[in-house]
């Protein structure tokens, strides 16, 4: 395939500024479409990126000979049903994370893609880091030998949003679980390889949001009253392989960080590793030296994660080869976060 691939963006605002550099980077893509239901906000991205084909109607787009993708990024709930008709008007989609708020509607999106033959991709833009894919290649070879356990986090001191596309579960589905859990799930898994979820054990709520005066960036915001989400959220997951993961996801924490506390553990029973240091430590036994180095020879990224992901899709298309983030891993993911849900109302483990 040489055509240049023609994109539609569904939900022009916010997370769609991410993914626009990486079309225009692509040599294989352009953006030649955009939709939205704010009709004054879509005329005035038209202007700005010089995208004449606009419309406030998705099946619009569907049904257009002339686009070959499909890029959601609205809130959360109409991920599904997007995607899905997308998928059924014959279009490659990639949609922002998470692919869908439930394991059922990613089952649902899974099916329209085998059906439809074309690429689904979940736009989970920390893989394409290049720190991730070094770590990735390394742990890949064999350096961790068998992961049997892993800690992972992202904390917010501050960071709870206040748009009602993230604070009303009507719209997102959840609350920080589902908003920035799953990157760092997601990355975990990946680079534990993706062992299937057995198990959850979780707790969600929230502990911050709701008490008097709460606010968010760094007291600028009071956090509005029509919040319903959880702020906090942690779990233990247990696996087929018989490793285990010990997650925490929170906006409101008071947790120091400046920003965003974002890491990862891995434990193998040849050497731990840490991201996104990079770090990977073992042992001599026949030494009895502790030993560790850190990657620094990888090359730097090449383009912003969001665009690299855009750029990658594009090229899975031309190249006829498999989505960069198969649905199937993000249906492990969402598993595992409508587990920590499932287990807080149940108040006991869940099988997955």
């Amino acid at each position: 395939m040489s055509k240049i691939l023609k994109v539609a963006i569904i939900g022009v605002g916010g997370i769609s500024n991410t993914h626009i550099p990486g079309w225009n980077a692509s040599g294989n893509a352009e953006i030649v479409a955009g939709c939205d239901i704010r009709e004054d906000v879509l005329n005035n991205w038209g202007k700005e990126h010089k995208v004449t084909k606009l419309t406030t109607d998705p099946s619009e787009l569907f049904s257009d000979p002339d686009i070959d993708i499909i890029d959601v990024c609205t809130p959360n709930m109409f991920h599904a049903p997007l995607s899905i008709g997308g998928l059924e008007g014959g279009k490659h989609v990639i949609c922002e994370k998470p692919l869908a708020p439930t394991p059922e509607d990613v089952k649902n999106m899974i099916a329209a893609r085998d059906q439809s033959g074309k690429l689904l991709m979940t736009a989970q833009h920390f893989r394409f880091q290049a720190n991730s894919k070094a770590m990735k290649s390394e742990i890949d070879k064999g350096i961790l030998g068998d992961i049997y356990h892993a800690r992972s986090w992202m904390l917010r001191r501050w960071g709870a949003p206040t748009g009602t596309g993230f604070i009303l579960k009507k719209n997102s589905g959840g609350g920080p679980c589902i908003d920035i859990g799953v990157h760092i799930l997601d990355l975990t898994l990946w680079l534990m390889g993706n062992p299937p979820p057995i198990a959850v054990s979780g707790v969600s709520r929230a502990e911050i949001a709701h008490q008097k005066g709460a606010f968010t960036g760094g007291g600028k915001n009071e956090i509005p009253s029509e919040y319903d989400v959880e702020d906090f959220a942690s779990a233990f997951i247990r696996f087929e392989t018989g490793a285990t993961l010990v997650i925490e996801i929170s906006w409101l924490l008071h947790h120091r960080t400046t920003g965003e506390d974002m890491q990862m553990w891995l434990y193998g029973t040849k050497a731990g590793c840490h991201w996104p240091k990079c770090e990977f430590l073992w042992s001599n036994f026949e030494e009895k030296e502790y030993n560790e180095k850190t990657l620094t020879d990888f090359p730097e990224d090449l383009e912003e994660a969001h665009a690299q992901e855009c750029i990658e899709f594009a090229q899975a298309i031309i190249d006829g080869a498999p989505s960069p983030v198969p649905p199937e891993q993000s249906l492990q993911v969402m598993q595992i976060l409508d587990g920590i849900y499932r287990s807080q109302d149940a108040g006991r483990e869940i099988r997955i």
